[in-house]
């Protein structure tokens, strides 16, 4: 009788775990949410330069990978005020939107990563919050619609913007992927909110990726790839012990021919901080452009 109590106890405890195992599964996932992503070509690196490097960089930046500058613009691209040059470099591997400041930038502005193009502010906003992230700057108007600041579980920053005028712009030949360093605790929630919030899904989830990929040779760390309307995202999950210049990128670029994209970038003004290097089918180097930009360049190996 005493064995039979015990197994009873035992089965409506195993119970208990897998039950209360559901509840939290259940508490953490995501309710679903709309689609608002547009499409990669329409999402853009945001980078910051002196009024000083501005021709510079983006000469250089366009000799390196091809492409043009749109008019430059004076702005203010903020909701409370400020004063800014702006314009948008386009080119076949990848879109930035470039800021020259004339007054002290505004809080939180300059820590972003990126600006997404979303179909409804409101309903990327919802879709946001529901999947995690906080809306740090809520949204204001510009001059052709709606911008607002949101953050991910990590601390990770980005800007959604929609226009009142859909824009149209060419499918790029190669689609960036957005660079994210996020350290172990943060980096399944962040996952998480990111699939939630683009639909998008995991392609490669390696848990001893070669340390070279992060300036630490026989090493390993964590790397995973995703892929969404929105475009590549390579999530780097580290202890924080990087060696410059890596965590400072915030976008890599895929090219044909590294060797010769390299040598662009040098007669252009820009310097090669990272000298190529081999790591599971991708030659990979990276690039300091003038003015500061850093960037990881990269090509399927031959």
């Amino acid at each position: 009788m005493i064995v039979k109590h015990c197994l009873i106890r035992i089965l409506l405890l195993s119970s208990l775990v897998v039950t209360a195992s559901n509840a939290i599964a259940r508490d953490h996932a995501h309710s679903p949410t709309p689609q608002v992503g547009v499409g990669a070509q329409y999402d853009t690196t945001h980078v910051y330069v002196e009024a000083a490097d501005f021709d510079r960089f983006v000469n250089s930046f366009t000799a390196t990978l091809g492409g043009k500058g749109s008019p430059r613009i004076p702005s203010t691209l903020t909701p409370t005020p400020s004063k800014a040059d702006f314009q948008y470099v386009w080119t076949p591997v990848g879109t930035l939107s470039t800021f020259a400041f004339s007054t002290p930038i505004p809080y939180p502005f300059g820590s972003e990563h990126t600006g997404w193009l979303v179909t409804d502010m409101d309903l990327a906003l919802q879709a946001a919050r529901d999947n995690g992230a906080k809306v740090i700057v809520d949204k204001w108007p510009d001059p052709i619609g709606y911008d607002a600041i949101i953050q991910w579980p990590g601390g990770i920053k980005m800007q959604l913007y929609w226009h009142s005028k859909a824009p149209k712009y060419d499918a790029l030949e190669a689609v960036p992927e957005t660079r994210v360093y996020i350290s172990r605790d943060d980096a399944d929630a962040f996952i998480t909110s990111i699939l939630g919030f683009s639909h998008g899904k995991v392609v490669s989830d390696e848990p001893r990726a070669p340390g070279v990929e992060i300036g630490r040779p026989n090493e390993a760390y964590r790397r995973i790839r995703i892929e969404s309307v929105f475009g590549k995202m390579t999530v780097l999950v580290t202890d924080g012990h990087l060696p410059y210049p890596y965590g400072i990128e915030l976008t890599g670029y895929e090219v044909a021919d590294l060797k010769a994209t390299l040598a662009k970038a040098t007669t252009s003004g820009a310097t090669v901080l990272i000298e190529p290097f081999n790591s599971e089918r991708r030659d990979s180097a990276m690039v300091q452009f003038p003015g500061g930009y850093i960037a990881e360049i990269h090509a399927p190996a031959k």
